[in-house]
Parts: C-alpha cells; structure tokens; sequence
C-alpha cells in the first residue's frame, strides 16, 4: 500500500446534517465507527462511468465511483471540497483541473457500513461529485487494481456482476439518485 495511506491527516467529526463538531484522525474515526466527512468521485469520460476497482485499507477489492477521499485539515485550514477533490484527482488519477470539463456536487449521503475484512468501519456524510473529461486518465496503481467502463444501465443493473461488486456507498448514491 501507498506511504500515503499511513500519514496522520486530520478529517471533520461531524453530525448527521454534516455541522462540524471537531476534528479526529481520519483511521481513528474509520477504526471507531465514527461519523465524518468526505466525499466520492464519479469520473464520466464520453457517457461511461469510471469505476475505480479499489486498492485500500478499507473495502479494499470493492468497485468505488472513482474516487473517495477526505476533505482534510492543513495547518488548522480545512480544505473545501473542491480543493480535495482537485487535489485526489491529481494523485489517484493524475488529473488536473485542467481537464475536467464540468464539475457537479450533487449534495452528500449519510451511510454506516463495516467492512467484513477489516476492522474498519465507513461511517459518512459523503458529497457526491460528478466530473466530466475529454481525456480517459490512466489509474495510479497505488490506489487501484485497475478500472471498469459502464453505462449508467449497466452500473444499475442489480442482476450484474459489477453491481454486486458496487462499494456500500456507491448503492447508497444508486438509492439516493445521486448518480
């Protein structure tokens, strides 16, 4: 795994309608259960879906809308959204800013869920952004085992293969509408 995955980052401890009520250490609150923020990625590259197959601590193997990261504390700052998502783009997609040709933050979801081989725990308000690119990005192999292109139809289709792959979010944003 990636050297990024054991920094110490700061994340937000929040409530159930996403208000900030402190900081905790990011694998503290994913080891407690407890609630934070953060938010997922859906890349849409020329009307497919970029599902990430998921290289991670937690849920690792799963199939993530292609990106899920942390908005995180810098030098006592938090940083946006937007500046995250910019920012994780960069590593895990080696996109920039640049190439993104629409941005969309569809509001969060709230979900809990245990990852059953690890001793982790997601427990989220999740903001939904969908990108669109011109370009397809190549994955950095350090965050993931490789990538999946599909239809809209074809990521919700509950009788798919790639469906029951789906990471516990990514159904949450299906039931939610999100996507």
């Amino acid at each position: 795994m990636d050297i990024y995955y054991t920094q110490k980052q700061m994340i937000v401890r929040c409530d159930k309608k996403g208000n900030i009520i402190g900081q905790i250490e990011k694998w503290e609150a994913h080891r407690k259960g407890i609630l934070h923020r953060a938010f997922t990625v859906l890349i849409v590259h020329k009307n497919k879906m970029v599902l990430q197959h998921r290289k991670h601590l937690a849920f690792d193997g799963v199939f993530d809308a292609t990106i899920s990261s942390h908005q995180i504390f810098k030098n006592g700052k938090l940083q946006t959204t937007e500046e995250a998502v910019y920012q994780t783009l960069t590593r895990e997609w080696l996109l920039e800013k640049k190439d993104v040709t629409s941005y969309k933050n569809s509001g969060p979801v709230y979900y809990k869920a245990r990852d059953p081989k690890s001793e982790f725990t997601e427990h989220e308000m999740c903001e939904i952004v969908t990108i669109k690119t011109k370009i397809l990005p190549p994955p950095n192999f350090d965050f993931a085992y490789g990538y999946s292109l599909v239809t809209k139809d074809e990521l919700l289709n509950k009788k798919s293969r790639t469906y029951s792959l789906l990471a516990p979010w990514v159904l949450k944003m299906i039931e939610e509408k999100k996507i």
